[in-house]
């Protein structure tokens, strides 16, 4: 197994792209620290993930505080010894017309998405700075192309600093052999959507945006994760500062 004796931390572990990742990180042999705003949620998805208790442990926070990434990195180097990889993938999403944005609005995209990954690399890096280690993000594609669909100034601004942070931290954390990348995915099927439509909505437009892709589908969590598994593995140990778009052909062009 590719993650045999390796400890994995995650933000944004509870659902979706994040629980999916922490789900797989178990089945190939890691142990893995996953961190999320609701306790509760946290863990039960540590219980259907691993039911003996003994792979998965919950640092539960709101990791634009500073203090819940540090509080992730120390929950699972004092569970399990260490810190191998961290998976920067807690994030929001509510697509708002520029004119419309308010400085609130711009500062939870903000303090989420850019300072929550960039103060949680910060932790992991110190814990893995005297053996190595991988460090994975989730960007999006939004910060790559803009999509009339959905307008995302704030939201696509953040996720072009997580962008930059990645190969800027590619040359300076490699002399420490921690190694870090980011996947950027298009539209994939998570409960983010849940967050500002109705289930009805969701199960209504979802589907519009599958011919939006070439390759004629929304990603699912496992696509993302499939893709982050192989960014944190030794099969990608000569990668680093890389953007890897996971967006069914989106980036490539249109039909």
């Amino acid at each position: 197994m590719r993650f045999e004796g390796k400890v994995v931390a995650i933000t944004g572990g509870g659902s979706g792209i994040g629980r999916e990742t922490a789900a797989r990180f178990v089945a190939e042999g890691a142990m893995v620290a996953i961190n999320g705003r609701d306790a509760a949620k946290l863990e039960g998805a540590a219980r259907e993930i691993d039911p003996t208790g003994r792979k998965v442990i919950v640092s539960a926070g709101d990791i634009a505080n500073p203090a819940t990434g540090q509080a992730l990195v120390d929950a699972a180097v004092s569970r399990f010894g260490k810190l191998d990889i961290l998976v920067n993938n807690a994030g929001v999403f509510n697509p708002k017309p520029f004119i419309e944005l308010t400085e609130a609005d711009y500062d939870w995209y903000l303090d989420t998405i850019l300072k929550g990954k960039f103060f949680t690399a910060q932790a992991a890096a110190k814990a893995m700075k005297d053996r190595g280690g991988a460090i994975v993000q989730t960007g999006s594609m939004w910060a790559i192309q803009a999509i009339g669909a959905t307008p995302s100034a704030a939201y696509s601004a953040a996720n072009a600093g997580v962008h930059a942070m990645v190969r800027n931290l590619a040359i300076e954390l490699a002399p420490y052999k921690i190694r870090i990348n980011a996947v950027a995915p298009a539209v994939v099927e998570t409960p983010v959507y849940n967050t500002f439509m109705s289930a009805e909505q969701v199960k209504q437009v979802l589907p519009t945006f599958d011919a939006f892709h070439p390759l004629g589908r929304n990603g699912q969590a496992k696509d993302v994760a499939d893709a982050i598994l192989f960014l944190a593995s030794d099969q990608a140990s000569w990668i680093t500062g890389t953007v890897l778009p996971v967006d069914g052909g989106v980036t490539a062009g249109r039909q």
